[in-house]
Parts: structure tokens; sequence; C-alpha cells
């Protein structure tokens, strides 16, 4: 799964440590998720669309193949 949150974050001027507390989660978590080492949860998946103003879809996508 690709995923364009690190480019989302910059756009805000958002660190991994400020998007993490206003979704309730722990820095490495949005590391993880920015890395492709973890695919968030639906619930997590809409949180962050939400504190960006934008749709899970403009956020999160599959790649070739998957």
């Amino acid at each position: 799964m690709k995923n364009r949150l690190k480019v989302a974050r910059a756009e805000m001027d958002l660190t991994q440590e400020d998007l993490a507390k206003l979704i309730g989660v722990s820095r490495q978590t949005i590391n993880a998720v920015e890395s492709g080492r973890y695919v968030p949860s639906t619930v997590l998946a809409l949180k962050m669309a939400r504190v960006f103003g934008k749709q899970v879809e403009d956020l999160f996508g599959l790649e070739e193949g998957e």
C-alpha cells in the first residue's frame, strides 16, 4: 500500500508527533504507517483523513498488483 501521509503532513506543517497527538496514537505508529511497515485500521485511516480534510483515498492507495 502506498500513502501520501508524509506529503500531507508537510503541507500542513505537522510533525509526526503533532499528528500522533491529534489522532491519539504514538509517533512510532505514524512513522510505521509512513514507511509502509504498518497498514492502518479503517478507523485510524479515517481519523487521519479528517485531520487533513481529505478522503481516505487521497492519502492511501493500492500499488500495482495488490
